[in-house]
């Protein structure tokens, strides 16, 4: 086997080949698509190393029966040289058992791929523009940000890592009436900066501290001149100013967890440049946008509704339950309406879209996907790939009981308070140890608790375990050899099994935009590894140092120095630094 092949594209070629054979001899009929042909781990491993779907897949095409066909696919299959046996199983799967150095030959090829180890080209370089975090500028980040940031961040570092070009973007909702109010709230700061006993900060405006900050800039910088002036000499300017100075915060505190945005686009200027008139010009061009009377609200009587013709997008085209006003009455546009124009520009150039939102967002998830699919469509021809991710809220706790409020942002826990305490990696990390669809509890005792219970510490203990082993290799005079691995016995590899799923991990990942299935893998491994540690403790011959045979020692090492890459090249996809030392 070529040594820059890992196991899985070796086996998924042989099976390729063999369905092309079967075409040339026309068992096949040719052309058939092979998109959901799959080799992979069957479920349970006491069927195999690997399990190919083929004949399920192609037989009903091919107009023949799975059996059938599967065992024409054996037939080749057995010839293969890194296969041992090749079963019919159930219905019309084959499992494979491989032969042992097909395994010994993936330490070569993780060590050869090094941090390439992994990486994908199922991407084909095609563009996604993934939109996450877009909070409101109106302060500092809070926890209730952290999750979809994270996660937002991590899959874009695996659409890299998978073959995919990305532009990373955070959308400022700088035009609705929270920036007044922002606005607001820093006159009355201001104010306060100048000497004015103002008093505490009225209902409704942002009682942060963190906007002192900007108000004394602002008083250093213009003195009294707005102290006692009417609202519409200095509500713009304000405004200009905070959301700068809430933007310079979310950047420092998104850097905090090593998130860094390629492109940072305002509602302001989109609006400013007439973006939303031109998506509605082109929609009605497209008669998918119409004047028209929405139905009564549910519980309204006519006494207390009164029908007002409106611009109405035709999203019930496009599966939504109903046409969607873009326009308010009074002219100005719905949220939905801006929405819909932002996505218009920023679906230019780019080959998908993908947007990471808050639980609370899913009520308009199907009128913004019937949106993008209207504009693409009617722009190119077919709707344009679009993900909507809905990320559920993360609950924070202390030893079980709910933390209280920061007195710094007035309302909540800031992002930047729990990455001092617990650090980066930690938030980073446990923020993917869940399906972001599913709650979430943060207890600062448990995310840094040294336990098995703690996928954080336990994944990285595990690198850590394999860095100091290597270290006390070194010192013993032992080093890591690949010259010995037929010296591996069944125990280690199982171990490299186990790491050899990294890259289909990775592409499934991809496929499915779920980062969360890396930090799922990387347990699973780190469990693997310890467990053969483990091993080792309870049997002198299955430890990784032996001092009195090297050769045994140099395979283990390199086999754990493998281990060890494994865990890297998944942790610098998660944005989670391996640790040599805990």
């Amino acid at each position: 086997m070529n040594q820059t092949k890992t196991i899985h594209a070796a086996m998924s070629d042989a099976v390729n080949a063999v369905l092309d054979r079967l075409e040339e001899r026309g068992v096949l009929p040719a052309g058939l698509s092979r998109a959901n042909v799959a080799v992979e781990p069957p479920r349970d491993i006491a069927h195999g190393d690997l399990a190919t779907n083929a004949a399920m897949v192609l037989a009903k095409p091919a107009k023949t029966s799975p059996r059938t066909l599967a065992d024409a696919i054996i037939a080749e299959l057995a010839a293969h040289p890194l296969v041992e046996d090749a079963q019919l199983a159930g219905p019309g799967f084959i499992n494979l058992r491989l032969i042992s150095n097909a395994w010994r030959d993936e330490l070569a090829a993780i060590a050869a791929l090094g941090n390439d180890y992994g990486r994908s080209a199922i991407g084909a370089g095609k563009t996604v523009n993934i939109e996450y975090v877009s909070a409101n500028p109106t302060g500092p980040m809070h926890m209730g940000h952290c999750r979809g940031a994270v996660v937002g961040d991590a899959l874009a570092a695996l659409l890299e890592y998978a073959g995919h070009a990305v532009i990373r973007e955070y959308y400022v909702n700088d035009a609705g009436g929270q920036v007044d109010v922002l606005a607001r709230s820093v006159h009355h700061r201001y104010r306060e900066a100048l000497g004015e006993p103002v008093g505490p900060v009225p209902e409704g405006l942002y009682p942060g501290e963190y906007l002192a900050p900007v108000a004394t800039a602002l008083a250093q910088e213009f003195g009294d001149r707005y102290q006692s002036a009417p609202q519409t000499e200095w509500l713009a300017l304000f405004r200009v100013r905070a959301v700068a100075a809430m933007l310079n915060m979310i950047r420092a505190d998104l850097a905090l967890l090593g998130i860094h945005h390629d492109l940072f686009s305002s509602e302001a200027q989109l609006q400013a440049a007439g973006k939303p008139e031109a998506a509605e010009a082109f929609l009605r061009e497209k008669g998918l946008v119409y004047d028209g009377v929405l139905e009564a609200p549910k519980g309204k009587t006519i006494d207390d509704w009164e029908p007002v013709e409106l611009p109405l997008f035709r999203s019930t085209s496009f599966g939504d339950d109903q046409d969607r006003p873009i326009r308010k009455s009074d002219g100005s546009w719905t949220y939905f309406g801006a929405d819909l124009a932002y996505h218009f520009q920023k679906s230019e150039g780019v080959d998908a879209l993908i947007d990471i939102w808050g639980a609370d967002h899913a009520g308009t998830v199907k009128r913004i996907r019937a949106a993008v699919a209207a504009l693409t469509q009617a722009r190119d021809g077919e709707p344009m790939p679009f993900d909507v991710k809905l990320v559920q809220m993360v609950q924070l706790l202390r030893d079980g009981e709910p933390v209280k409020m920061s007195k710094r942002s007035g309302n909540f826990v800031t992002l930047a308070d729990v990455v001092s305490e617990v650090g980066r990696d930690v938030v980073r990390f446990t923020m993917l140890t869940r399906k972001p669809e599913a709650q979430m509890d943060f207890d600062f005792a448990k995310v840094v608790e040294a336990s098995r219970d703690n996928p954080v510490f336990y994944v990285q203990y595990a690198h850590a375990r394999i860095c100091s082993t290597l270290r006390k290799g070194a010192e013993a005079g032992i080093t890591p050899s690949a010259d010995h691995l037929a010296l591996l016995g069944e125990e280690e590899l199982a171990l490299v099994r186990q790491a050899a799923q990294f890259p289909r991990t990775v592409e499934a990942a991809a496929r499915n935009r779920e980062p969360h299935r890396i930090a799922f893998f990387l347990n699973d491994l780190a469990a693997a590894f310890h467990a053969f540690w483990n091993l080792g403790n309870e049997r002198i011959d299955k430890r990784f140092i032996l001092a009195d045979d090297v050769a045994v020692s140099g395979a283990r090492l390199f086999l754990a120095q493998c281990i060890a890459q494994v865990i890297r090249n998944g942790m610098g996809i998660l944005g989670v630094e391996a640790a040599e030392e805990l």
